[in-house]
This record gives C-alpha cells, sequence and structure tokens, in this order.
C-alpha cells in the first residue's frame, strides 16, 4: 500500500479565473521560480499561511531617473558680483594685490 501524495503535485500554487494567483509561504521558499513565473504573468501573487490569505507580492518597479537641472554657472556668477567694476576700480585693485612686484 503507497502513502504518497494522490495528485502528484508537490506544491500548493492556486490559479484561478475569477480570484487572484495564491501561493504558500513554503511554495515561495521551495518554488520560487514558479512563483516569480506567476508573478511575471498575472502582476501579483497572494502569499497565505495556513490557508489565509496574508501578503501580497507584487512586482517591483523602480522610480524612473531624474536628471538633476542644468547648473547656471553665470547666474551663480552674478550672483557674487552683481555688476561690473569700472575700469578704474579694477586697477586699484590690481596695483593693491600686486603690490611693488
Amino acid at each position: 500500500m503507497c502513502l504518497g501524495r494522490l495528485d502528484g503535485a508537490s506544491f500548493v500554487i492556486h490559479i484561478r479565473i475569477t480570484m487572484k494567483p495564491t501561493a504558500s509561504v513554503r511554495d515561495l521558499r521551495n518554488h520560487f521560480p514558479k512563483v516569480r513565473k506567476i508573478l511575471e504573468e498575472e502582476g501579483e501573487v497572494l502569499l497565505t499561511e495556513s490557508g489565509t490569505a496574508r501578503y501580497k507580492l507584487v512586482a517591483y518597479s523602480a522610480p524612473p531617473l531624474r536628471t538633476p537641472p542644468a547648473i547656471d554657472y553665470w547666474a551663480r556668477l552674478n550672483s557674487y558680483q552683481p555688476r561690473q567694476i569700472s575700469a578704474e576700480a579694477s586697477q586699484a585693485l590690481d596695483d593693491e594685490n600686486r603690490g611693488d612686484r
């Protein structure tokens, strides 16, 4: 007399027409490639513990990468010195910085 499984299936993944596909936590651990395939096809899988749905497994979609705005170097430069200095002030600053060299 054989006391093995009658259905021959070693996992408990349910796919129904009217309900979302379900898989047990054990199936997730032991048969992850099959659960992943169902997840890719259906979009989500309900994970069950002791026959009751406990978790919802949803495919991850990465947020789109945003490019940082371009840096306006001219506006930054103008914020430090908003208007040009006169030629005389420029010459005086140059003479002060250079000294007797």
